[in-house]
């Protein structure tokens, strides 16, 4: 009797499911740059919605530009956190619509990150939500992340996503 032949074929479908298993697995794990881009976000407007200028300030670039489809172009961290001051403090709250974020690494750059994002109106909830897309870079500078590019687009009186 051969029984190499059994024992093989054992062998490769218990391989083969291992390796599935293994996939599976990593794939579940999020990116450590992912985490770390989805932490930043989070940290940035937890800031916004409080008016905490001094995070913003610390966060964003000295020449941060911010490319706003209903206001142009936007250059410098002290004009940003004066509108962020004069237009968003107590006015307007954002909030990540998580299953939209997509975060890319920028070779010796930093990240590039991607999403849809949703405004209301914190105390005025007859101006409804609304939502829009953005594009941010994010700066590794020696381990410190910084936001240097934004580009928010598409902003309109409805929602883009559930």
């Amino acid at each position: 009797m051969n029984f190499k032949t059994p024992i093989l074929g054992t062998l490769m479908v218990i391989l083969a499911f291992s390796q599935t298993q293994a996939q599976a697995q990593t794939e579940t794990q999020p990116d450590p740059l992912f985490k770390t881009v989805q932490s930043l976000d989070t940290k940035l407007f937890d800031a916004y919605n409080n008016c905490d200028l001094a995070t913003l300030g610390v966060m964003v670039s000295d020449d941060l530009e911010f490319y706003h489809d209903q206001t142009g172009l936007m250059v410098g961290k002290a004009p940003f956190i004066t509108a962020i001051k004069n237009n968003i403090c107590g006015k307007v709250a954002r909030k990540l619509l998580v299953d939209t974020l997509e975060v890319y690494p920028l070779k010796n750059y930093g990240a590039v990150e991607i999403g849809v994002h949703r405004f209301s109106h914190p105390g005025h909830p007859e101006e409804g939500e609304s939502d829009a897309k953005f594009v941010m870079l994010w700066q590794n500078r020696d381990g410190t992340w910084i936001l240097t590019r934004v580009i928010s687009y598409e902003h309109n009186h409805g929602l883009l996503a559930k």
